[in-house]
């Protein structure tokens, strides 16, 4: 059975106590666990956060992404242990909230370019820091789930097939793969195929509108998306993640511009949603 997670970049990229009461009520709703980003560094603050999941009964997974400074696939050695250095330190972090997943882009920089498309090296590049990455995930009980973005956000990844490749190329078992609706929605021909195509290495999904707004208010095609997860076998996570612009920094960082829906709306029609979309497999 799936668990339902949400994520809280609905109203911040930073975690502290004041999303106390945001957990308990996304527990009252009827979730099973909670998504944080990995923005802050330092780990009490994820234990402190962890222990009320803990009391509450819900479950955590991460998210992560990386900047230019700390991008795998650089022709710098030294960049490409920063982006190590930063994952492990994201690991601790993740340790720490007694997550089980860190996912996100973090196969290469956000937003960061070369004007031209990905090259074999830069993958090679990738999966040797995301392999000593598993290795220290390993022992922290954590899998990593990289992303397939778009191609206005990365050049790395765009397809599941790009995807797929970086993760097979990784050869880790704590290095799987993700799949994201709103993304795959831009770049994938069939979302059958895609969810297919990932299907030896998918370990989380996120479950995220055209327009970042409530799942099931837009033209994601569900049925295809659902079923397939169903026709696979698949028994992971489908984690809401959706935007606003609570979070000013975050929001112009990731280009969001207007509000889609409030984030009561997303997470009460959101789990209504996908539970009536697993109830009709």
């Amino acid at each position: 059975m799936n668990k339902i997670g949400f994520n809280l970049l609905v109203w911040t990229a930073m975690l502290s106590d004041r999303m106390n009461p945001i957990a308990e009520r996304l527990k009252t709703i009827g979730y099973d666990g909670i998504e944080c980003y990995l923005g802050e560094t330092d780990t009490s603050v994820y234990a402190r956060f962890g222990q009320h999941l803990q009391q509450l009964g819900l479950a955590s997974t991460c998210v992560m992404t990386l900047g230019a400074d700390e991008n795998p696939i650089s022709e710098s050695a030294a960049v490409r242990t920063a982006a190590l250095d930063r994952i492990k330190v994201a690991i601790d972090c993740a340790q720490a909230l007694n997550a089980t997943v860190i996912c996100g882009p973090f196969h290469s920089a956000f937003s960061v370019f070369s004007r031209q498309e990905p090259q074999r090296i830069e993958y090679e590049r990738s999966a040797e820091v995301l392999r000593q990455a598993g290795d220290y995930a390993a022992q922290a009980g954590i899998v990593l789930t990289p992303e397939a973005l778009n191609r206005f956000e990365c050049y790395l990844c765009n397809t599941t097939a790009q995807l797929r490749h970086l993760v097979e190329l990784t050869d880790h078992p704590n290095v799987r793969a993700m799949f994201d609706t709103h993304h795959a929605n831009i770049e994938e021909k069939s979302f059958p195929e895609a969810i297919q195509m990932l299907a030896p290495v998918l370990a989380h999904v996120h479950i995220s509108e055209n327009d970042r707004g409530t799942p099931g208010s837009g033209h994601i095609p569900w049925d295809d998306t659902f079923k397939t997860l169903a026709d696979i076998n698949y028994t992971g996570w489908l984690t809401i993640e959706a935007f606003t612009r609570n979070d000013p920094d975050f929001a112009n960082a990731i280009g969001v511009w207007r509000e889609y829906n409030e984030p009561w709306h997303i997470a009460e029609n959101g789990l209504t949603f996908i539970r009536s979309m697993m109830s009709d497999r």
